[in-house]
């Protein structure tokens, strides 16, 4: 059995769980008030419920220590990404407050606030002011979440408030024509363009897939090109055979490979710079000189990645079936990969088409129905069926 008792002014319960005492303050000096404290407690033992003296008193910033640790003990790539939203956003406006104290119409709260904020993007000369985009105030949302919910997870918190989140109207569904795609290779410089190349026909991720591959990753015998499990974005191992386009591609990436062995220079990067000063080092990002080669090419704001919703859309206009495009270009849930099989206006006129084509060929095996049957026609179906038509 429980009991109260009373140290200083404040009176304490002490109440017995698995055999193991826990004493926890009332934070009163009224015995009523610790008597309801200790019926509450020896009530949720009794029901199975988690009973902790932190209860509903850990605090935003505990829980986010938390969170911070669960990241680093998983290896998470997202953890610097996610100190970052912490300490610049959430811990700001949620720092301090219980957990259990935070409720939905805080977190409108604060996504008003965020919706409200200016973010300065541009150098010096061309300094632009912008709002948070519902993408980017989502994703602190996210965190949020994370951390409310390893709170009750690990028995701190009990209920976890209803967090909403905001309708993004901003999914990119840009993707390049082949005509495009040869101008802007035309504007690029000549070490980066085998990369963009690479990307275009096989819709890899650019940063952590395509400029990180090296040569032990290509089998020019199998014509394969493999990525390793856990070096993608979601873990697993991903194989791409050669086409004729990225054999041809490949090859001259390997005699540039093999140049650069008798110079003395041991270069692990299929792509890789040029210059004197960083002659065999991994090509790392080339944003600038893409969007500066768009906007030469007549096709302004345009990013990398469209390269990779391009090559989807070029599988499936292929006829390779989604589940094997998918695995292709290492899309793991279906919704993304069809929110990268963009349609385009030609693809619209192709459907139109279809249509016509199928209408004329209706009308044409339908047409000798419509014409009336001349008399030799009716007598002669009349002679050869007239019995049976009796019956």
């Amino acid at each position: 059995m429980g009991m109260t008792y009373k140290r200083g002014a404040v009176w304490w319960v002490k109440y017995y769980r698995n055999g193991r005492p826990i004493r926890e303050s009332s934070r009163s000096g009224k015995e009523s008030d610790a008597i309801t404290l200790l019926k509450l407690r020896e009530g949720d033992i009794a029901h199975g419920l988690p009973v902790n003296p932190k209860l509903n008193r850990i605090r935003f910033d505990e829980a986010a220590e938390d969170v911070k640790t669960e990241y680093a003990v998983n290896g998470r790539r997202s953890a610097d990404e996610l100190e970052r939203r912490i300490r610049l956003h959430l811990v700001p406006y949620f720092g301090g407050r219980r957990l259990a104290a935070i409720t939905t119409a805080d977190v409108n709260a604060f996504i008003l606030k965020r919706q409200k904020d200016v973010m300065v993007v541009g150098e010096d000369n061309e300094r632009e002011e912008r709002r948070y985009s519902n993408g980017e105030i989502n994703r602190e949302l996210t965190t949020l979440k994370r951390i409310l919910n390893l709170a009750r997870q690990n028995g701190k918190l009990m209920h976890v408030p209803h967090v909403p989140m905001l309708k993004e109207r901003n999914v990119r569904t840009g993707f390049f024509e082949r005509e495009q795609i040869e101008c802007i290779l035309s504007h690029l410089p000549p070490a980066i363009r085998p990369a963009v190349q690479f990307a275009h026909i096989t819709g890899w991720r650019i940063p952590s897939e395509v400029l990180k591959l090296q040569w032990r990753h290509v089998d020019l015998e199998a014509r394969v090109v493999r990525l390793d499990p856990h070096t993608t974005k979601n873990d697993e191992g991903r194989t791409f055979p050669f086409t004729d386009a990225l054999e041809r591609l490949l090859e001259a990436q390997k005699a540039e490979h093999e140049r650069l062995k008798v110079e003395d220079v041991i270069c692990p990067w299929v792509f890789n710079r040029s210059n004197r000063k960083a002659k065999g080092k991994r090509i790392t990002t080339f944003i600038k000189a893409f969007r500066a080669a768009c906007t030469k090419a007549g096709c302004p704001g345009r990013i990398p990645h469209d390269l990779r919703r391009t090559a989807v859309r070029n599988l499936v206009r292929a006829g390779v079936p989604e589940r094997v495009a998918m695995q292709m270009t290492g899309h793991k849930t279906r919704s993304v990969f069809e929110r990268y099989n963009i349609v385009s206006d030609g693809d619209l006129r192709d459907a139109a088409a279809r249509l016509d084509l199928a209408r004329d060929h209706k009308s044409e095996s339908h047409s000798p129905c419509r014409q009336p049957l001349s008399r030799s026609c009716t007598s002669d179906f009349l002679r050869k069926f007239g019995g049976a038509a009796r019956i």
